[in-house]
């Protein structure tokens, strides 16, 4: 054959590309050739992909947010040493906490601007509150929580934020952190029930058959114990570094010292409610005197002191100590009528005046001088004992935002 002459299936001379075509490369080419084909055709998507994008963000987002809270909690075990584990098994390893990531559900987000910081110390009478969802300071500043709603607030030390309880629900209670400057993030979920130490550093807390504490640092739970508590039993507040626990709904208190391989002790089975503590150590509590319920100043072992039945408090447990424990704020009766008593604890003690409206929720002291709380009607009271004593009472005076179903919530605690 002539070598000028064309050949069949080659037009040169020499190949533009090689006969050997591996089938790494005829893959390449046919994937290549089949998303042009894609590209220039449009189509109608079945799906938003920026949607998708989100939320499989948002999921990776929460599967890091619990790991990365049980590493924490693994790390503080290490650390602290002794730690207590959740699952009541000694064999079996638990994170320290059950913390939901989010449990509203969604992908965390800005619930506005970030929280404010919290007055150094509030004016006289004035205290923040929780309307609606939403965080008003005692400077007027509002925050929109995000969180849902909320049914005890308590400030952290040193102007940190807050630190709120949500009611019980289905899946528990969960403790909320707001802090200065920040967002909420959820401490701890899924418990049956929290309280928090009056200078906000401390929690306990009850879930599956025990009691647990724990200190708060810097938006983390550390150094935790547990330990087996029999059904019914709940903590109720602390006393100093100790947990206050109810027995059962009629049976009495006991205190709880947390730390490793510590029970609590015995019960006192006449002591019904406590309401703080006085500067000289002994507890204010309501006692059963035979038929009856009176006042009475406890030993720090719950031992009985002394004794008051000038009046009777209410079985509703809700009542607390001035800061300087001159005072207690206490729901009861008094010549016949229900209301707030106020009872000066000191040695040359007045008698107890009725002071207000029925205690509804909590009773907030902002200092010795002024006490705040929210009556049966869902309005806002406050009181100055020195008024009190002089013949005034409290009056009660509506907040805006609220109605039968919405009341607000009085945060306690103050710098």
């Amino acid at each position: 054959m002539n070598p000028s002459s064309p050949r069949p299936g080659n037009q040169t001379g020499r190949p533009e590309r090689p006969f050997a075509v591996t089938d790494d490369e005829q893959l390449e080419r046919a994937l290549r050739e089949t998303l042009a084909q894609r590209v220039a055709v449009p189509h109608q998507l079945p799906f938003d992909p920026a949607g998708l994008a989100l939320r499989r963000a948002g999921r990776t987002r929460r599967r890091r947010t619990v790991a990365g809270l049980a590493l924490a909690g693994i790390a503080t075990a290490l650390a602290t040493g002794g730690m207590t584990q959740l699952g009541g098994q000694a064999d079996r390893t638990t994170t320290p906490t059950v913390v939901l990531g989010d449990p509203r559900g969604v992908a965390t987000r800005s619930a506005g601007p970030v929280a404010p910081v919290p007055a150094e110390r509030p004016a006289d009478g004035e205290v923040d509150l929780i309307v609606a969802g939403v965080l008003v300071t005692a400077t007027g500043q509002r925050y929109d929580l995000g969180i849902g709603p909320v049914e005890r607030a308590q400030r952290l030390p040193d102007r940190g934020g807050w630190l709120l309880t949500g009611p019980t629900t289905v899946a528990g209670r969960t403790l909320w952190m707001v802090p200065a400057g920040g967002e909420p993030q959820a401490l701890l979920a899924g418990a049956e029930e929290i309280v928090v130490s009056p200078d906000g550093r401390q929690v306990a807390w009850r879930d599956d058959g025990r009691i647990f504490s724990a200190g708060i640092v810097a938006s983390q739970l550390l150094a935790v114990v547990g330990e087996p508590a029999p059904a019914g039993m709940v903590p109720v507040r602390f006393i100093g570094n100790q947990v206050l626990l109810r027995a059962g709904p009629q049976d009495g208190h006991l205190l709880w010292r947390p730390s490793p391989g510590t029970p609590p002790g015995s019960v006192a089975p006449h002591v019904l409610d406590v309401y703080g503590a006085r500067s000289d150590g002994r507890l204010v509590a309501r006692v059963r005197a035979g038929a009856r319920s009176c006042l009475a100043l406890l030993g720090p072992d719950l031992s009985e002191d002394t004794t008051r039945c000038e009046s009777t408090p209410a079985a509703d447990g809700r009542g607390a100590v001035s800061p300087d424990g001159r005072w207690l704020l206490v729901n009861g009766r008094l010549a016949g009528a229900d209301g707030a008593i106020l009872v000066d604890l000191a040695g040359d003690a007045a008698p107890p005046r009725t002071a207000g409206p029925v205690i509804g929720d909590v009773v907030a002291w902002t200092d010795t001088r002024n006490a705040t709380y929210v009556d049966r009607g869902g309005a806002l009271a406050r009181l100055r004992p020195d008024e009190v004593l002089a013949g005034a009472r409290a009056t009660s005076t509506p907040v805006a935002g609220t109605n039968a179903d919405v009341r607000p919530v009085v945060v306690a605690g103050s710098d």
